[in-house]
């Protein structure tokens, strides 16, 4: 792909080839968050340029905060794989897509640099002012994806973005006593999780089940809304902030 304009004044542009035409949509209305997961951000960002790779994200953000644009947001870049939000399985088509260099999990998990969360959060608010992108949809790819993605991490400062206006935020629940619930339990209270989990938008089945992907969904919830503790297991501190963000929600206002 030729050079193009960045849609976002504060970055270069490094073409990607790998994008295509967005499918049944006006424009994006959702934010992902990814990390890149490898230890170089120069070969990171080299392996969304390489056609090989069949992969690609809007924007790249590098540790010291320079932005790279990748792809023009009018676009479809190829970031999510299989994912589902609220009923939607093209989440290529609706949304922009942001890798944020860091080396993930298999690295410990390192600290992303105050530089760079700087970057993310006035990247974000543009895209999100331009696009009308509303707060609950800016999301993790371990959310659209649980189970097959973690990023971008327990460690990733949502709390940080939200005071300053980007992302749905709550302050998670304290962890205590009280009931739980885990793989392998089943009845109503079970299928009463699984609703709040889905009418917040992860893909869920209502079963009274706590399955595996029950779980996952938990597991993605906990590494987004209550990091401190993410084990999968659905304790009252998790239903209570799952609650409370439901609630928060601009359509039950008032309700």
């Amino acid at each position: 792909m030729t050079d193009f304009t960045a849609d976002y004044a504060g970055a270069t542009v490094a073409p990607s080839p790998n994008h295509g035409e967005r499918l049944d949509v006006a424009g994006p209305d959702m934010i992902v968050l990814h990390y890149t997961g490898m230890n170089s951000a120069d070969g990171a960002l080299s392996w969304l340029c390489n056609p090989e790779s069949q992969v690609s994200s809007h924007y790249f953000i590098y540790e010291d905060g320079r932005v790279v644009q990748l792809v023009p947001e009018s676009r479809r870049a190829w970031h999510a794989g299989k994912s589902f939000w609220h009923g939607v399985t093209d989440i290529n088509s609706c949304s922009i897509g942001i890798e944020i260099a860091n080396s993930g999990h298999p690295a410990g998990l390192p600290d992303f640099p105050e530089p760079q969360i700087d970057a993310v959060i006035e990247l974000c608010r543009d895209c999100g002012a331009r696009w009308s992108i509303a707060p609950e949809r800016v999301l993790a790819h371990s959310d659209i994806a649980p189970v097959r993605k973690l990023d971008p991490g327990e460690k990733f400062p949502w709390d940080r973005l939200s005071q300053n206006g980007v992302g749905h935020w709550v302050s998670p629940g304290p962890i205590g006593g009280g009931r739980f619930f885990q793989r392998g339990d089943s009845g109503q209270p079970v299928e009463a999780l699984q609703s709040m989990l889905s009418l917040y938008g992860y893909g869920v089945e209502i079963s009274g089940e706590y399955c595996d992907k029950t779980e996952g969904a938990v597991t993605a919830f906990q590494r987004h809304f209550r990091p401190s503790l993410v084990d999968g297991i659905a304790d009252f501190s998790t239903i209570d902030t799952l609650h409370r963000l439901i609630s928060s929600l601009p359509k039950f206002q008032g309700a």
